[in-house]
């Protein structure tokens, strides 16, 4: 292991060891604090952040999109310093932290036996979403997770997750997929992240006005099970509950191949990403390119 290999795993270690012992004040100001000091240094992250932002609220003025990364950053430490104390969070205080509109979509599917796939973006956090629903409604689920370097790292994610009551399956080596059909037509639960795909198998789709690529995995899981696929948005207000919505399903459309299915499918699930992030910008935490026009031709990604 590189010795920047060993820092970054040393740092994340300390953050789940050292920032879930702080009283809940204590850790809000110390993310306050980390992101306002990355926000000043306007570091590589925080640029792609703000010019992600520009194709969100287009006609900005950069005044505008400064404070949105800002409070971008804000809500991504946010994030983070949830992520490392959720492990020593009782079931009430996961219970209180989260609050979702519409639910009734959920359990009536997984009560139909259907099986059903929650799709969402990278929007507030994913991971105390997924809390609240194996804690409080008592539904375990099966999610993937990108192999992350150095595999310490990785392995941290999955225990970390494992212990919030997820299944976690690696996104490479082939088999996640089977695995993620096989719960679903068993009536089970499967969320993914699903608003970043540059793989060559990533779904092409209109999002903010220009082209992105967004994974199939989704809409296909879908067709091949039966299962209902529900978009999910999430965001932060002032207050120390998130919340969320579940939208409607992403019907599987009658006639096409499986490609053109797909395709609108995937569509309909940016669509609904669209209106929540549109609705919440500064709670998407998409620090990265996304769309095709941004790429580095000569990398292909970052």
């Amino acid at each position: 292991m590189s010795a920047q290999d060993r820092l970054t795993d040393g740092l994340y270690g300390l953050g789940w060891s050292t920032v879930k012992k702080l009283p809940e004040p204590a850790a809000v100001r110390l993310g306050r604090t980390i992101a306002d000091l990355s926000w000043k240094q306007r570091g590589k992250g925080v640029r792609r952040l703000e010019s992600n932002y520009a194709r969100v609220v287009p006609g900005a003025s950069p005044e505008r999109l400064a404070e949105l990364s800002r409070a971008g950053m804000r809500s991504y430490l946010r994030y983070w310093m949830e992520s490392f104390r959720l492990p020593a969070w009782s079931k009430k205080r996961i219970r209180d932290g989260f609050d979702v509109k519409d639910l009734h979509y959920l359990t009536e599917g997984l009560a139909a036996g259907k099986g059903v796939v929650l799709a969402l973006p990278h929007l507030a956090n994913w991971d105390l979403a997924g809390a609240w629903v194996t804690t409080t409604l008592g539904i375990p689920f099966t999610t993937v997770a990108e192999r992350l370097k150095p595999e310490t790292l990785y392995d941290r994610f999955v225990a970390y997750r494992e212990g919030l009551g997820m299944e976690v399956l690696p996104h490479s080596g082939g088999t996640a997929f089977g695995t993620l059909a096989r719960r679903l037509r068993e009536g089970g639960l499967v969320c993914l992240v699903a608003d970043r795909d540059l793989s060559a198998s990533g779904v092409e789709v209109d999002f903010f006005g220009d082209t992105a690529r967004m994974p199939a995995g989704p809409a296909l899981l879908a067709q091949q099970t039966g299962a209902l696929l529900l978009p999910v948005t999430l965001w932060y207000d002032d207050s120390p509950v998130m919340r969320g919505r579940v939208h409607p399903p992403v019907e599987v459309p009658e006639p096409g191949t499986r490609a053109e299915k797909t395709s609108v499918m995937t569509q309909a699930l940016a669509d609904a990403f669209a209106t929540g992030i549109a609705d919440h910008p500064e709670d998407w935490h998409m620090l990265q390119r996304l769309w095709l026009a941004d790429l580095d031709p000569a990398k292909g990604s970052t």
